[in-house]
């Protein structure tokens, strides 16, 4: 049995290849962005964001900020994922994940 953990989430997930082509979005990310699956997110994205892409999929390095969009506020975080066990970057992953108005910050 195959089980999709991320498509009943309450964020959007969306999962592209070196390439930047789009290979997975959860129906967040659909809802948002249209099905964008099989397209290539560098011609969506300024030309210094599609630096900053390649270089998380060259590098293999996160990349996380807080936007607000339509008053609402988002964490966006961006990682690389690999194939196999070569450590190879095959992608990278962006989760879009909404903020309430206030919530608690830990120091552990």
């Amino acid at each position: 049995m195959e089980f999709d953990y991320l498509e009943k989430s309450d964020f959007a997930a969306t999962v592209c290849d070196r390439e930047g082509i789009v290979v997975y979005q959860n129906s967040i990310s659909r809802k948002n962005d249209g099905n964008a699956v099989g397209r290539n997110l560098f011609k969506c994205h300024t030309p210094k964001s599609r630096e900053k892409i390649q270089a998380m999929i060259d590098y293999g390095t996160n990349n996380t900020y807080e936007i607000i969009k339509g008053g609402k506020r988002f964490l966006i975080h961006h990682s690389p994922w690999f194939e196999d066990d070569n450590n190879k970057v095959a992608g990278l992953i962006e989760l879009s994940i909404p903020l309430p108005d206030n919530y608690p910050l830990f120091n552990r």
